[in-house]
């Protein structure tokens, strides 16, 4: 049996990438759901929760139609263009997995937002402070729990990603061959050690991510109520 970690590094470096880059694009959508009234939130609600209940493959079998290089307008044009292709690539997959992952950012940060008291944010309104100062300086600082848990639970989903990944980005050895990947291919493999010990790998990793979330969100309700952290 040889291991081979470079699908676990891919899939750490896809994890990393991905929710930096959703940490950018949940803040304000999240933010904007949190506060508005506006009649079409339910409208925006649905399509940021809608990776939740559709099959990985349903939305990986879209991306690749509308980046195909061979069908779709929008792929011919990059490629030809540009000379960019953004299917069965390291690309391929953080734009997947920002589409994927996207309501685990969005939803844990929304519910933080929307737990704040409302007159701490009027009376940094009222003191001349703008919405980026206000959300940045008076919300976000407020929300640790909720903004590590969105950060974290994002890291960890994108770690297990596989349908969508598979169909989106392939398995190029040393590019897209992510971890869920690999253990798969070990399955069809017969090779059930190597499948036996990746799995083991994926279980303890996310055993990790989740005990430390809720080790950080118990010491912060304590601190809360007045014990020592």
């Amino acid at each position: 049996m040889s291991l081979d970690f470079t699908p676990f590094w891919i899939s750490f470096k896809l994890s990393i990438i991905t929710t930096f880059i959703l940490f950018f694009i949940a803040l304000p959508i999240s933010w904007w759901l949190s506060q508005t009234k506006n009649p079409i939130k339910p409208f925006v609600e649905s399509i940021t929760t809608l990776p939740l209940v559709l099959p990985p493959t349903v939305l990986g079998f879209y991306i690749l139609v509308v980046f195909s290089p061979n069908i779709s307008p929008i792929g011919i044009f990059l490629e030809q263009t540009f000379s960019i292709r953004l299917v069965f690539n390291f690309t391929s997959l953080i734009i997947a997995s920002c589409i994927y992952s996207l309501p685990f950012m969005v939803q844990p940060l929304q519910s933080g937002f929307e737990s704040l008291n409302k007159n701490m944010l009027e009376a940094s309104y009222i003191s001349g402070k703008s919405t980026f100062v206000t959300l940045f300086c008076v919300a976000l600082p407020n929300i640790i729990p909720s903004l590590l848990t969105a950060l974290i639970i994002t890291f960890a989903h994108t770690m297990g990603e596989f349908g969508v990944v598979l169909l989106v980005g392939g398995s190029i050895e040393g590019d897209t061959r992510v971890a869920s990947i690999a253990i798969y291919e070990a399955f069809e493999s017969s090779n059930f050690k190597l499948a036996h010990v990746y799995s083991a790998i994926m279980i303890f990793m996310s055993f990790a991510v989740l005990l430390t979330v809720y080790i950080f969100n118990r010491k912060q309700k304590r601190s809360k109520q007045g014990f020592l952290p």
